[in-house]
This record gives structure tokens, sequence and C-alpha cells, in this order.
């Protein structure tokens, strides 16, 4: 434990360094691709992300342990021949594991030809947690906290038909989706998965939803960090029912689970609360997600099931401060699990810097995070320490 506070002692002190050389650096206008063709209405655009992250995970009960890896390397192709279309696709060769070489992203065609209003068919997002559809390269802490991580109750890119849009003046926006969605049966977690990169066990089902969100000082977009110092705020809605369609329940023998650990998931709804605030450098946002899910064996008592059914709450609030404006970023969060299972809520308490080289497009990121209750478990405690480089192009 005594090398963590070192080597956080010794990340600051670059950031004080750090402070005075960018300050001398030019700020650009953020990544959006490479334009390497167009002519009228048709282009190619290529771009993607790298991080490369550093995590160190010191339990309580167990040895420490560290990795170096790519947590996302992830290029992406948009191009389009044909007026108000374009097709886009992204994959991941960082999170690729067993016989997913290559982990599929974004991979849609779309229709922007009406006021207002998009429509895309293919694997995107699926408009629920605002955390969730704040893309990985513009979040202030290295991961997610719980209320936009798949593993618990939020949904992933998923297959089907995603509408989304907003009024005049860009205050009111909204999404809507219809679409094939994938649950990894585990009574650890609720962990939606898309259907492009399914495991054999994976429960098949349908997901319906949608979100609105009122902006009263002009539009606040998915992403966090306060680089226009405008006062901007947000407040939010989504809600989802996903059900399962039985084609693919391989963990149930006659109505019962062959395994309490791995149980098919039969039905979840949710239900989101976020809101964001900026202004002046600050940038805070806070969300709550509920979450109902049933097992199709109505007994299993595992994991956060208690009788083949839970309440799965996250909530979590994080914001930041640019000491430096668009240069160093202090940032702290906040973040709660729990279940009906559960014997204690599960909490982490983050803090950490962010160091903007070139805004979200080159940037390094410490975060140290504090584990309590891990899984539910009374006094099951877990601190993490993550040190991730960020380049977008």
């Amino acid at each position: 434990m005594r090398a963590i506070p070192r080597f956080m002692k010794m990340f600051f002190a670059v950031l004080a360094i750090a402070t005075i050389v960018t300050a001398y650096i030019p700020q650009t206008v953020e990544a959006t691709g490479i334009t390497v063709y167009k002519d009228d209405d048709k282009y190619l655009k290529i771009g993607g992300r790298i991080q490369l992250q550093y995590h160190y995970k010191d339990p309580d009960d167990g040895d420490s342990s560290d990795k170096v890896f790519f947590r996302r390397f992830r290029p992406y192709i948009e191009g389009s021949l044909h007026k108000d279309w374009k097709g886009k696709f992204q994959w991941d060769m960082g999170t690729a594991n067993g016989d997913n070489e290559i982990s599929i992203k974004d991979a849609y065609m779309q229709y922007k030809g009406l006021p207002n209003l998009k429509i895309s068919v293919g694997n995107a997002n699926f408009p629920f947690s605002r955390e969730l559809l704040t893309s990985s390269k513009k979040q202030q802490l290295v991961e997610r906290t719980f209320v936009g991580d798949h593993n618990y109750g939020t949904p992933d890119r998923n297959a089907g038909i995603h509408i989304t849009g907003h009024n005049n003046d860009n205050k009111l926006t909204y999404g809507f989706s219809i679409a094939s969605a994938s649950i990894d049966p585990d009574a650890g977690k609720l962990d939606f998965d898309t259907p492009v990169n399914r495991d054999k066990d994976f429960n098949e089902g349908w997901i319906v939803g949608g979100r609105l969100d009122y902006h009263p000082l002009g539009n606040l977009k998915f992403s966090q960090g306060d680089f226009s110092r405008e006062t901007r705020a947000t407040i939010g809605v989504a809600a989802f029912t996903w059900v399962n369609d039985d084609d693919n329940n391989t963990r149930t023998t006659n109505g019962v689970a062959d395994d309490p650990s791995k149980p098919d998931v039969d039905k979840v709804t949710g239900l989101e609360l976020s809101s964001a605030f900026r202004s002046a450098g600050f940038s805070v946002h806070a969300q709550y997600n509920l979450f109902k899910a049933d097992t199709v064996d109505g007994t299993v008592t595992a994991g956060i099931y208690e009788n083949g059914s839970t309440d799965l709450k996250t909530y979590a609030i994080e914001g930041g401060y640019m000491i430096v404006p668009d240069k160093i970023e202090i940032v702290t969060a906040y973040q709660a699990l729990d279940a009906d299972n559960y014997a204690d809520t599960w909490t982490r308490t983050s803090v950490g810097a962010n160091w903007f080289i070139q805004k979200h497009d080159i940037k390094v990121q410490l975060a140290y995070r504090m584990g309590k209750n891990l899984k539910g478990v009374t006094d099951n405690d877990e601190n993490e320490l993550f040190l991730q480089a960020q380049y977008v192009f």
C-alpha cells in the first residue's frame, strides 16, 4: 500500500511540471476523424482511439496484482456515397478475448434526411444511461462508474433500430430503440452484451426503451469536463424493458437452474434519472438507476438474486474542477451498488487528476479507487490504481 501514495505523489509532481509546460502548448479542436476523401456528398473518414492502461489491485484478502494492457484499441471507418446517408463500423482489438479476436462496436447505416432526426439501423448504443452514452474517450475517470457499466444493468450496444432527435432549439433531445440484446447469465452481475459478439450460453431477447433530456440553458452534450466554461445544465429520464425470447436458455433444465451461480435471466426492466451541470471550470454529473430482474428459475438465491428476483440499485455522483483551464483537472466520485441478496452496499470512492495535452484527444489520467464491501460482502475491500494514456484521432 505504501507504494501507491509514493506513485501518486510522483504523478502530481509531473502534473505540476506539466502545468507549466502545457501552458505554452496551443489547444486544438477535438478530433472527429480524418477525412481522406470528399466529393460533394461522397466522403470517407477514418479515426480511432488508443488507450494504454496500467491497473494495480490491492485486495484486503489476497495478494496485490498489476498489469499493463490496451484498454481500448479501436479504429473506425465512416463514409457515404449518397446524400443524407452514411455508414460506420468500428471494432476493438483491445477487449478481444476467446473466440472473438475482434470485438465489433458501432456497425450501422444511418439516414439523416429528416429535420432534427436520425435513424440508424445496426449495432449502436441503446438510449439508456447518460454515463454509458458519454464516450469512453470523454470520461473524467479512467473507468465508468456502476451507473454506466453494462455488467450492472445498463444495456450495451445492441442490434436494431435506433432513433435520435431534438426540437428546433436543441433544448429537448430524445432517443428510442428496439433491438436484439443478450445477457451473459451470471448471478454475480446483470451483464448486458451485444448479440454480435455473443457467447454460446448468452440469453437472447428483445429490448425496447427510450430517453428524454431537457437542457434549459442550451444543449449539454454527452461528455465530461468543462472546457467551454459556459453555464449549462441538463436533466434526463430513461426506461427500458428486456424479455427473454426463450431461444437459448442453456443453463436451465425443466425450469430448474443447472448451476445457481449461472442462472438464465427471464426479464429485466430499467429506470434512469440523471443530471449534469457545468460552469466556470466545474463539471458535475449525478445518476440513479433501478433495475428489476427475474431469473427463469424462480428459486435462485445467489449473487444479486433472492428467490429468483432482485431490485438492483446503482447511483453515482462525480465531478471535477479545472485548476488550470483546459490543462489540469482534479476529479472525485462516489458510487454505490445494492441488490436484494447483498449483505451490505458495495461502494467505491475515487480521487484523481487529468492532464489534458490536447483536450480529450491527448491526455493522461490517474485515478485511485477505494472499494468497500465488494459484491455485497461485508468488509470485503479492495483499492485500485488506474493510470491511462489516451490518443484520439
